[in-house]
């Protein structure tokens, strides 16, 4: 007679996979929601959906169904900085908190990028077209405006609901291309830097964030979650999976540091690291396998 069936419950990083497994399929707003699930396991991502589902329900019935986008995006500027009073936890900048939607739901405090996935979804539920802006150093929101015949753009800076002006997207841009030498003969148009930031990059970008967090506390327990994320988001970058490697070898994982340092070797050929990454291997594999504890 056969035996009972078993089952194994599908981990956080399980379920962060599935969803961001076809970029046809990804929702922006689910998947960022699950990367708070490594600090908060019984997190539950369906009620943060519904959350804001509520607010952009509640938003729409604010105005008629034939209001233009114009008015619309009035309504939602008003709602979402004003009546709701988010804005940039400008006090705690680099609390992890900041990098969780259910927290920055709770607090109304974030970072330009949290904000911006909210403000996002909210714009997207009443009929805008917006998209999130990979901007250096301050993530951005770009609406797309039509009246009539005529399209235009708004960028708006999610920290401090103010809607910029080109001029003041390039003072912002200045810093950015003085250090780089973009000036003169060599300068680019603005316009480069306010691409559309696809899904997969914009929770890149989260998890980024939250890695140099982590880096800066030496966290390496809390960091490996961010990076087995961020190596599920893109098999390919292989100087996550370096990082990845580095912080198992703090944690004294080191078959699986190994793993991952000899992975990036063989496929980061010309990386200006290779030397140092050489050096780290090698003293790994003298210490052996990993003790059990």
């Amino acid at each position: 007679m056969p035996g009972p069936l078993s089952f194994e419950m599908p981990t956080a990083l399980d379920y962060f996979a599935s969803l961001v497994a076809d970029d046809a399929s990804l929702s922006l707003v689910e998947a960022a929601a699950a990367i708070a699930q490594d600090d908060f396991p019984m997190l539950d991502t369906q009620a943060v959906l519904a959350e804001i589902d509520a607010m952009a329900a509640k938003l729409k019935r604010r105005f008629p169904a034939d209001a233009v986008p114009v008015q619309r995006l009035r309504w939602l500027n008003r709602y979402f900085f004003q009546e709701l009073g988010f804005a940039g936890n400008v006090n705690n900048y680099y609390d992890p908190h900041n990098s969780y939607l259910h927290r920055v739901l709770s607090t109304r405090r974030g970072i330009p990028i949290t904000l911006a996935v909210l403000y996002i979804e909210l714009a997207t539920q009443i009929g805008l077209t917006a998209r999130g802006v990979s901007f250096p150093g301050h993530f951005l929101v770009k609406l797309r405006m039509r009246s009539g015949r005529q399209q235009g753009e708004v960028v708006i800076d999610p920290f401090t609901g103010q809607s910029l002006s080109r001029d003041e997207i390039d003072e912002l841009l200045a810093p950015y291309k003085r250090i780089r030498g973009l000036q003169g003969e060599f300068d680019v148009p603005s316009g480069l830097f306010l691409q559309d930031a696809p899904a997969r990059e914009v929770l890149a970008r989260m998890l980024r964030n939250l890695k140099e967090i982590h880096r800066g506390a030496q966290d390496w327990a809390r960091m490996l979650p961010v990076l087995q994320r961020l190596v599920v988001l893109l098999p390919q970058a292989w100087d996550e999976r370096r990082d990845r490697g580095l912080a198992c070898a703090e944690l004294g994982m080191v078959e699986a540091a190994v793993r991952d340092l000899t992975g990036y070797l063989e496929h980061a050929s010309d990386a200006p690291d290779r030397d140092m990454v050489a050096q780290r291997l090698a003293v790994l594999r003298q210490r052996g396998p990993s003790q059990l504890h």
